[in-house]
């Protein structure tokens, strides 16, 4: 059986281990000519306690997410990758990855760092890649770095 992707989707948070991610999405699309998603996605549980503060970090966060996008969508123009979309999305990273935006946009592909910003809410609740594999109705690579190894 042969396998190709035709949609790769990756999220970035701007860890080194979504940059890990984010080139090994290039080096998939590349060998498949796939369409190439980034996505980063806000969670706007962190805002829940701030209160006052909430709007401007709420900005502070929407600003990030845009920029990091396209930062990483030009890397990817760089790449030589055609087909590039990106999505700045709200909501909880575990959920909204695999079970909105991945069947949302028929993505067959899912490719992520193993370990990404929020070390304390891992610990606790367990990893975004690992609510990922769990949920994704796709296949899903998980990405380590070099120390991760």
């Amino acid at each position: 059986m042969l396998v190709s992707y035709k949609k790769v989707l990756v999220a970035v948070d701007g860890s080194k281990e979504a940059e890990w991610a984010f080139k090994k999405a290039i080096d998939v699309c590349k060998r498949y000519h796939s369409e190439l998603i980034i996505t980063h996605v806000i969670d706007l549980k962190q805002f829940a306690t701030i209160g006052a503060y909430q709007l401007n970090l709420t900005e502070e966060s929407e600003k990030f997410g845009k920029e990091l996008l396209k930062r990483y969508e030009q890397m990817a123009e760089e790449s030589g990758i055609e087909d590039i979309d990106t999505l700045l999305e709200y909501g909880s990273p575990k959920i909204k990855i695999a079970k909105d935006i991945a069947p949302k946009h028929q993505v067959d592909l899912i490719i992520c760092g193993a370990t990404g910003l929020n070390a304390v809410e891992r610990f606790l609740l367990g990893s975004v890649s690992e609510n990922i594999t769990r949920y994704a109705k796709c296949d899903v690579m998980v990405v380590r770095t070099e120390k991760d190894l």
